[in-house]
């Protein structure tokens, strides 16, 4: 694949529209990145995954209103442009899309047409965060609208939101690829997040006992114990540990439903814990 000589920014989505156009007009194959920006290596990784299954790799940056609560962290979410745009220029992107409000929500948010996917959306953060899914599936479908990509990378920290978008995509008939990324994480195991910038040094540290935790339910599926059994000795741990747990539980990967005693394997470990100012989100496929 040919490497991009600098990045291209765009606003308005007419012109990115009619520079995807042009490229397919060309042949390519275009790959997709959405983010709300606040980039770390994570998010550069799924540039690398674009850029090596695609001929150019457009990212967008928007920090959506409608996938926040009303207590959570819209206002706060860090913006950090100038930092984002060198990132990805240096990861390969080719067309940075940074669309504003108006332009994703031309009636206000409030009477925006909403996309809801059931079933995926329901329980686990579904649960803990009323709306949010239907947010997310909303804006990447109005993203997905106007970029028209062939390939669009997600990481598969959000599992949950990975299965949405994946359920969304077939249920519309949308001819988009959609690729899960391996969740990068820090030395100590923690997962790559955005808001691990809540973290205080000491807790970033004890952050990764979401992840040894993760492994330890893995390891004990397998050695036979009951899921009610590992979900119970996972949030003891975890609370044990200073964490205040919205959940920690095993899930069928394939549709995040509740599996059977006797499913040991194509499952996936999911953990939503707070840890200070932080939401922190992980999964481990078992």
């Amino acid at each position: 694949m040919n490497m991009p000589i600098d990045l291209q920014r765009v606003d308005a989505a007419e012109s990115m529209r009619r520079r995807v156009l042009e490229w397919r007009r060309d042949g390519l194959r275009v790959g997709f990145v959405p983010t709300m920006g606040n980039l770390h290596a994570g998010h550069y990784s799924l540039i690398a995954a674009a850029r090596a299954q695609c001929d150019r790799v457009v990212a967008s940056i928007f920090v959506n209103p409608t996938q926040f609560g009303p207590n959570e962290d819209f206002a706060t979410y860090p913006r950090t442009m100038d930092a984002d745009a060198a990132g990805l220029a240096a990861a390969g992107c080719d067309l940075l899309f940074v669309p504003d409000t108006a332009a994703l929500y031309p009636f206000g948010t409030a009477a925006a047409v909403r996309v809801h996917v059931p079933v995926i959306s329901a329980g686990l953060c579904g649960s803990f965060r009323p709306g949010h899914f239907d947010g997310v599936a909303s804006v990447v479908a109005k993203l997905f609208n106007w970029v028209q990509p062939d390939a669009a990378y997600f990481g598969r920290k959000d599992f949950q939101q990975l299965r949405l978008i994946e359920r969304m995509t077939v249920d519309l008939g949308l001819p988009i690829d959609i690729i899960g990324v391996d969740t990068l994480r820090e030395p100590n195991g923690l997962a790559m997040s955005s808001r691990n910038q809540y973290l205080s040094p000491d807790e970033r540290e004890r952050a990764a006992e979401i992840y040894r935790t993760l492994q330890a339910m893995g390891h004990a599926i397998r050695q036979g114990s009951t899921r009610a059994r590992v979900e119970t000795v996972a949030v003891d741990r975890l609370r044990a540990a200073g964490f205040r747990v919205d959940y920690a539980v095993i899930r069928r990967a394939g549709d995040l439903s509740e599996p059977g005693d006797g499913d040991r394997t194509h499952l996936v470990g999911l953990v939503a814990a707070h840890l200070g100012k932080a939401r922190l989100i992980d999964n481990l496929l078992i």
